[in-house]
C-alpha cells in the first residue's frame, strides 16, 4: 500500500494502464459526488465488502478513497492481505478532492 497525496494518486493513475478507482464509502457519501469512473464497494458492509474484493482481479492497481483517508487505508490493508500487491490511498480523501466530480 502507497499513501499518496492528490496530486501523487493523481500522476499514477494517469500513468497506469491496469487500474481501477475504489470508493470504499457508504452509498449515502456516494450520492454526495464521487470521483470519476470510480465504482463503490461499502467497507461498513463487513463480510459482504470482502467477499466482493475476493472476485476482483488481483493483478489490477487500485486506487481507493473514502472521504478523508481513514477508511481506504484500512480497506488497502485489508486487501494486501488478500494478495492485491498494488493499492494507493488518496490521502485526505474526497473531502481534499480538487479534482471532477460526479453526481
Amino acid at each position: 500500500m502507497k499513501n499518496l497525496t492528490q496530486e501523487q494518486w493523481s500522476d499514477e493513475l494517469s500513468k497506469t494502464t491496469n487500474s481501477k478507482i475504489l470508493d470504499v464509502r457508504t452509498e449515502l457519501e456516494v450520492d454526495e459526488g464521487k470521483i470519476p469512473n470510480s465504482f463503490n464497494l461499502d467497507i461498513y458492509k463487513g463480510q459482504a465488502f470482502i467477499d466482493e474484493l475476493e472476485k476482483l482481479d488481483k493483478t489490477l492497481h487500485y486506487f481507493l478513497y473514502c472521504k478523508s483517508g481513514g477508511r481506504s487505508a484500512q480497506a488497502c490493508a485489508v486487501m494486501q492481505q488478500l494478495g492485491f500487491e498494488n493499492t494507493y490511498n488518496l490521502e485526505g480523501g474526497f473531502s481534499q478532492w480538487t479534482g471532477e466530480v460526479d453526481y
